[in-house]
C-alpha cells in the first residue's frame, strides 16, 4: 500500500513541476499606450513579457483614416528578443492606431492594440 502512495506522489510532483507556458502580452512600449507625444516617433517599440518568433509577429500603425503608416518591416530586435520594432512615415498630427500580434517561443498568440496622439 505504501508503494502505490509513494507512486501517485511521484506521479503529482512531476505532474505539478511541469513549467507553466505563458502568453506574450504587451510589457510596455515607446511611444506608450495613451501617450501624447510632442515630436512623431521614427520607429515604434514594443517590449513583450517573453520572447516572441520573429517569423510569427507584426505590427501596424494606422491613422485615423484608417491607412497604414509604418513602413511594413516589424522586426524582433537581433539583441532583445522581446522587442519589436517597426519604422514609420512622418507622421501627421493626431491619432493613431498601433494593432499588435506576436507568437511567443512557446508558440502561444496575442494581440492587441493601443492609442498615441500626436500634438500639433
Amino acid at each position: 500500500m505504501m508503494d502505490w502512495a509513494r507512486a501517485i506522489g511521484f506521479l503529482l510532483a512531476a505532474v505539478l513541476s511541469v513549467p507553466a507556458h505563458a502568453h506574450a502580452f504587451l510589457d510596455h512600449a515607446e511611444p506608450r499606450v495613451g501617450a501624447a507625444v510632442r515630436s512623431a516617433p521614427t520607429e515604434l517599440r514594443l517590449w513583450f513579457t517573453q520572447e516572441i518568433e520573429s517569423a510569427f509577429s507584426t505590427v501596424k500603425v494606422i491613422d485615423a483614416r484608417g491607412r497604414r503608416v509604418d513602413k511594413g518591416d516589424a522586426r524582433v530586435d537581433g539583441a532583445n528578443v522581446q522587442l519589436l520594432r517597426v519604422s514609420v512615415a512622418t507622421l501627421a498630427p493626431g491619432d493613431y492606431t498601433v494593432v499588435w500580434r506576436v507568437v511567443s517561443t512557446d508558440s502561444h498568440v496575442t494581440q492587441g492594440d493601443y492609442v498615441f496622439h500626436v500634438e500639433p
